[in-house]
């Protein structure tokens, strides 16, 4: 997504609101998928300090994400502040400030970067999902199986001798 940031680069101490739409169905991260179910709206400041441009606002969409437990596909409501540095001085060596060379930025990137750092480590569809059976893959959110839960790590099996006997 190409901002036009030219008004802004030529005045010292400008300010630019903007409201967008960011409308991509997915992209993909590692090998994963990330879909959204809504577009990426965007409010967005710009601001001219210096020979900084200054980018703060909000980043709010909903994403599919497939639950880590029970891999059903659930909807997750993300909301983030979203605050980047720009220059177009090449003598700034700041490594948290993108170098600018023209009158545009690309902010897809940063779209993508802000919502990959806001997923969660651990996607539940619910907290208590109960997740798959291990031996017959039934889904224990919607069903029950007459499966055993007596797997032990054969390394760890005289653990449990020695506790069965007292």
């Amino acid at each position: 997504m190409i901002i036009d940031v030219a008004d802004i680069l030529k005045k010292k101490n400008a300010k630019k609101e903007m409201h967008l739409l960011y409308n991509e169905n997915k992209f993909s991260v590692a090998g994963e998928d990330i879909n959204f179910s809504k577009p990426v709206k965007l409010d967005l400041n710009l601001a001219m300090v210096g020979d900084i441009l200054m980018l703060e606002g909000n980043l709010e969409t909903e994403l599919i994400l497939s639950c880590s437990r029970c891999l059903e596909g659930f909807n997750y409501a993300l909301n983030v502040p979203i605050s980047e540095k720009f220059t177009y001085n090449p003598d700034n060596k700041d490594e948290e400030i993108f170098f600018i060379d023209s009158d545009t930025i690309d902010i897809t990137e940063i779209i993508q970067n802000n919502i990959i750092t806001s997923l969660p480590m651990k996607k539940l569809c619910k907290e208590d999902c109960k997740g798959l059976c291990q031996h017959c893959g039934t889904n224990r959110n919607f069903s029950s199986c007459n499966c055993e839960d007596d797997d032990i790590d054969p390394r760890l099996a005289k653990l449990k001798d020695l506790f069965s006997a007292e």
